[in-house]
Protein backbone atom coordinates (compact mmCIF):
# COMPACT_ATOMS: atom_id res chain seq x y z
CA UNK A 1 0.00 0.00 0.00
CA UNK A 2 1.39 3.69 -0.55
CA UNK A 3 2.57 5.62 2.34
CA UNK A 4 -0.44 7.84 1.10
CA UNK A 5 -3.36 7.47 3.60
CA UNK A 6 -6.69 6.02 1.21
CA UNK A 7 -10.12 6.44 1.99
CA UNK A 8 -11.89 4.18 -0.92
CA UNK A 9 -16.07 4.57 -1.49
CA UNK A 10 -17.27 1.62 -3.28
CA UNK A 11 -20.47 2.68 -4.45
CA UNK A 12 -23.74 2.19 -6.66
CA UNK A 13 -27.27 1.21 -6.81
CA UNK A 14 -28.23 -1.54 -4.64
CA UNK A 15 -27.82 -4.83 -6.26
CA UNK A 16 -24.61 -3.07 -8.99
CA UNK A 17 -22.16 -5.35 -7.18
CA UNK A 18 -20.68 -3.29 -4.64
CA UNK A 19 -19.54 -5.67 -2.07
CA UNK A 20 -18.78 -8.56 -4.57
CA UNK A 21 -16.51 -6.24 -6.08
CA UNK A 22 -15.23 -4.99 -2.70
CA UNK A 23 -13.84 -8.56 -1.80
CA UNK A 24 -11.68 -8.59 -4.65
CA UNK A 25 -11.05 -5.26 -5.41
CA UNK A 26 -9.81 -3.91 -2.26
CA UNK A 27 -7.76 -6.38 -0.26
CA UNK A 28 -6.25 -7.85 -4.08
CA UNK A 29 -5.76 -5.17 -6.02
CA UNK A 30 -5.82 -2.02 -3.72
CA UNK A 31 -4.22 -3.21 -0.57
CA UNK A 32 -6.87 -2.18 1.60
CA UNK A 33 -7.24 -4.25 4.66
CA UNK A 34 -10.16 -2.30 6.81
CA UNK A 35 -13.84 -2.55 4.98
CA UNK A 36 -16.72 -0.75 7.05
CA UNK A 37 -20.03 -1.90 5.71
CA UNK A 38 -23.14 -1.20 7.46
CA UNK A 39 -24.69 -4.74 6.45
CA UNK A 40 -21.78 -6.72 6.99
CA UNK A 41 -21.85 -5.04 10.31
CA UNK A 42 -25.67 -5.93 10.73
CA UNK A 43 -25.25 -9.46 9.34
CA UNK A 44 -22.66 -10.07 12.33
CA UNK A 45 -24.83 -8.70 14.75
CA UNK A 46 -27.80 -10.65 13.28
CA UNK A 47 -27.19 -13.12 11.01
CA UNK A 48 -30.81 -14.38 10.74
CA UNK A 49 -32.26 -11.04 11.05
CA UNK A 50 -29.47 -8.20 10.04
CA UNK A 51 -32.48 -5.61 9.08
CA UNK A 52 -33.38 -5.65 12.60
CA UNK A 53 -29.98 -4.42 13.60
CA UNK A 54 -29.56 -1.57 10.86
CA UNK A 55 -29.18 0.64 13.24
CA UNK A 56 -27.05 -0.53 15.75
CA UNK A 57 -25.02 -1.57 13.05
CA UNK A 58 -24.62 2.35 11.23
CA UNK A 59 -23.78 3.28 14.89
CA UNK A 60 -21.04 0.80 14.79
CA UNK A 61 -20.16 1.54 11.10
CA UNK A 62 -19.71 5.62 11.87
CA UNK A 63 -17.35 4.60 15.16
CA UNK A 64 -15.40 2.44 13.14
CA UNK A 65 -14.43 4.70 11.04
CA UNK A 66 -13.61 7.25 13.65
CA UNK A 67 -11.36 4.82 14.72
CA UNK A 68 -9.68 4.65 11.40
CA UNK A 69 -9.53 8.41 10.66
CA UNK A 70 -7.72 8.65 14.43
CA UNK A 71 -5.53 6.02 13.77
CA UNK A 72 -4.35 7.56 10.51
CA UNK A 73 -5.58 4.24 8.69
CA UNK A 74 -6.58 3.45 5.37
CA UNK A 75 -10.07 2.08 4.95
CA UNK A 76 -13.36 1.61 2.16
CA UNK A 77 -16.75 2.31 2.86
CA UNK A 78 -19.43 0.94 0.78
CA UNK A 79 -22.83 3.39 -0.07
CA UNK A 80 -25.12 4.32 -2.44
CA UNK A 81 -24.58 7.71 -2.78
CA UNK A 82 -28.51 8.27 -2.39
CA UNK A 83 -27.61 10.70 0.43
CA UNK A 84 -25.45 14.11 0.95
CA UNK A 85 -24.19 12.21 4.00
CA UNK A 86 -21.03 11.11 3.33
CA UNK A 87 -19.80 13.95 1.72
CA UNK A 88 -18.58 15.29 5.38
CA UNK A 89 -16.38 12.69 5.56
CA UNK A 90 -15.21 13.24 2.52
CA UNK A 91 -14.06 16.95 3.02
CA UNK A 92 -12.89 15.34 6.79
CA UNK A 93 -10.53 12.40 5.61
CA UNK A 94 -9.38 14.98 2.57
CA UNK A 95 -8.35 17.77 5.74
CA UNK A 96 -6.34 14.92 7.52
CA UNK A 97 -4.45 14.77 4.47
CA UNK A 98 -6.40 11.17 2.99
CA UNK A 99 -6.58 10.60 -1.16
CA UNK A 100 -10.75 9.91 -1.46
CA UNK A 101 -11.06 7.51 -4.47
CA UNK A 102 -14.54 6.70 -5.33
CA UNK A 103 -15.63 3.60 -7.62
CA UNK A 104 -19.13 3.85 -8.82
CA UNK A 105 -20.30 0.67 -10.13
CA UNK A 106 -23.69 1.54 -12.63
CA UNK A 107 -26.35 -0.41 -13.88
CA UNK A 108 -28.01 0.56 -16.95
CA UNK A 109 -31.59 0.13 -15.31
CA UNK A 110 -33.29 0.37 -11.99
CA UNK A 111 -35.18 -2.61 -12.86
CA UNK A 112 -31.78 -4.85 -13.73
CA UNK A 113 -31.07 -3.40 -9.77
CA UNK A 114 -34.52 -4.90 -8.49
CA UNK A 115 -33.90 -7.86 -10.49
CA UNK A 116 -30.43 -8.44 -8.68
CA UNK A 117 -31.67 -7.82 -5.11
CA UNK A 118 -34.68 -10.38 -5.98
CA UNK A 119 -31.62 -12.87 -7.00
CA UNK A 120 -29.61 -11.57 -3.58
CA UNK A 121 -32.51 -12.69 -1.55
CA UNK A 122 -33.39 -15.89 -3.29
CA UNK A 123 -29.54 -16.70 -1.98
CA UNK A 124 -29.99 -15.67 1.49
CA UNK A 125 -29.16 -12.05 1.36
CA UNK A 126 -30.95 -8.63 2.49
CA UNK A 127 -34.19 -7.46 0.76
CA UNK A 128 -34.82 -3.68 -0.17
CA UNK A 129 -37.96 -2.57 -0.82
CA UNK A 130 -38.71 -1.90 -4.23
CA UNK A 131 -39.50 1.76 -4.34
CA UNK A 132 -36.21 2.33 -2.08
CA UNK A 133 -33.97 0.59 -4.79
CA UNK A 134 -35.71 3.16 -7.61
CA UNK A 135 -35.03 5.84 -5.50
CA UNK A 136 -31.62 5.40 -4.23
CA UNK A 137 -31.17 4.51 -8.15
CA UNK A 138 -31.51 7.98 -8.85
CA UNK A 139 -30.63 10.10 -5.76
CA UNK A 140 -27.12 7.77 -6.29
CA UNK A 141 -26.24 9.16 -9.97
CA UNK A 142 -27.60 13.11 -9.37
CA UNK A 143 -25.22 13.10 -6.05
CA UNK A 144 -22.47 11.57 -7.32
CA UNK A 145 -22.42 14.04 -10.34
CA UNK A 146 -24.03 17.58 -8.73
CA UNK A 147 -21.53 16.31 -4.93
CA UNK A 148 -18.82 13.61 -5.05
CA UNK A 149 -17.30 14.15 -8.59
CA UNK A 150 -16.57 17.24 -7.97
CA UNK A 151 -15.04 16.90 -4.72
CA UNK A 152 -12.94 13.46 -4.77
CA UNK A 153 -9.47 13.15 -5.66
CA UNK A 154 -10.22 10.52 -8.41
CA UNK A 155 -13.41 8.58 -9.58
CA UNK A 156 -13.84 5.83 -11.49
CA UNK A 157 -17.14 5.23 -13.12
CA UNK A 158 -17.72 1.67 -14.67
CA UNK A 159 -20.97 -0.12 -15.93
CA UNK A 160 -21.57 -3.46 -13.82
CA UNK A 161 -24.55 -4.16 -16.25
CA UNK A 162 -22.92 -7.26 -17.90
CA UNK A 163 -19.95 -9.56 -17.26
CA UNK A 164 -17.10 -7.96 -17.66
CA UNK A 165 -17.56 -4.75 -16.15
CA UNK A 166 -16.45 -1.76 -18.64
CA UNK A 167 -14.42 1.31 -17.40
CA UNK A 168 -16.63 4.17 -18.74
CA UNK A 169 -14.87 7.06 -17.69
CA UNK A 170 -12.51 8.90 -14.80
CA UNK A 171 -11.14 11.58 -13.54
CA UNK A 172 -10.09 13.74 -10.85
CA UNK A 173 -9.85 17.13 -9.17
CA UNK A 174 -6.46 17.15 -10.52
CA UNK A 175 -6.71 15.40 -13.67
CA UNK A 176 -8.23 15.57 -16.59
CA UNK A 177 -11.46 13.10 -17.39
CA UNK A 178 -10.60 10.89 -19.56
CA UNK A 179 -13.53 8.82 -21.24
CA UNK A 180 -13.38 5.11 -22.55
CA UNK A 181 -17.04 5.21 -23.87
CA UNK A 182 -18.46 8.59 -24.81
CA UNK A 183 -21.94 7.10 -25.74
CA UNK A 184 -22.37 5.11 -22.48
CA UNK A 185 -20.99 8.60 -20.39
CA UNK A 186 -23.67 10.25 -21.87
CA UNK A 187 -26.51 7.51 -21.54
CA UNK A 188 -24.97 7.55 -17.63
CA UNK A 189 -25.22 11.76 -17.68
CA UNK A 190 -28.47 11.74 -19.40
CA UNK A 191 -29.70 9.90 -15.91
CA UNK A 192 -28.54 12.74 -13.63
CA UNK A 193 -31.77 15.44 -12.98
CA UNK A 194 -34.69 12.51 -13.93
Amino acid sequence: MSSTKQLYIISGCNGAGKTTASYTVLPDVLQCKEFVNADEIARGLSPFNPSSMAIEAGRLMLQRIDELLKNQESFSIETTLATRSYIRLVTNAQKQGYKVSLIYFWLNSPQLAVSRVKQRVSNGGHDIPEDVIYRRYQAGINNLFDIYIPQVDYWLLADNSYTPRVIVAEGGRNQEMEIQDVELFNTIQDYVGR
